[in-house]
């Protein structure tokens, strides 16, 4: 949902009819939450540990992330002479299940393709991407699948939530401002608890933080309902 409403944001500034919108996302963990997830068998026992062999399901976390679009120069933040801008968003619905991932990836796949269409960026170009891993046996199989199609598995990818969960309405709004942090500073940030690849098909996780340059993320979700999303983020001169 955090995607989806970056997304949302930036169709509403492109009709002119506002110039600056707020997105806020957050979630605060339950009894209601934390037993439904435990009826799925999706709670692991530990720090959760996405795309990693010996996976086996989600931390859930809380949190709270705002983040500020604008079309006003005055208003934008600049670093460097460059401010950062949605360049492409999309969503898509695989209708595969009330909360079990694709099988394939077709619906994550299908998303990313339209993002990076809206965006005119190949492939090749995208410097990072912000994964959903959730540490599920079938969300990050299914990942891989899409990644891979898409002609990304190069790419360095992380999950960011093995250090605060799954923080659920949160997550899209969170993981987007720590992947703007990660343009700003240029660096890549690491997945913590992830040590040996446990997924069909080779992605380029991010092990260890280190620096790089960060031009242009890619932000990826799937949630329940057969919902998929992604947006990119990048750098343009101020």
């Amino acid at each position: 949902s955090g995607v989806l409403a970056i997304i949302l944001a930036k169709r509403l500034l492109e009709t002119d009819r506002y110039d600056t919108i707020v997105v806020v996302g957050v979630d605060i963990l339950t009894e209601f939450v934390v037993s439904g997830f435990q009826s799925f068998k999706a709670v692991s026992n530990e720090v959760c540990k996405p795309y990693d062999v010996s996976r086996d399901g989600i931390s859930l976390g809380e949190g709270c992330g705002t983040i500020v679009f604008t079309n006003r120069p005055e208003y934008s933040s600049i670093v460097n002479h460059q401010s950062i801008i949605v360049s492409g968003g999309a969503s898509s619905n695989d209708a595969n299940h009330i909360s079990g991932p694709s099988r394939t990836g077709d619906g994550l796949l299908l998303a990313i393709q339209k993002t990076l269409e809206e965006s005119a960026i190949k492939p090749i170009e995208i410097n990072y991407i912000s994964g959903h891993g959730t540490a599920t046996l079938f969300n990050d199989e299914m990942e891989s699948l899409a990644i891979t199609d898409a002609q990304l598995g190069n790419i360095p990818m992380n999950s960011l939530k093995s250090y605060f969960g799954h923080t659920l309405g949160a997550a899209g709004v969170i993981e987007s401002i720590i992947g703007l942090h990660s343009m700003r500073e240029n660096i890549l940030i690491g997945t913590y608890n992830f040590n040996e690849l446990g997924v069909s098909k080779p992605i380029n996780i991010i092990k260890e933080t280190y620096s790089s340059p960060v031009n242009i993320c890619l932000k990826t979700a799937a949630g329940f309902g057969g919902c998929n999303a992604a947006v990119l983020f990048q750098k343009v001169k101020a």
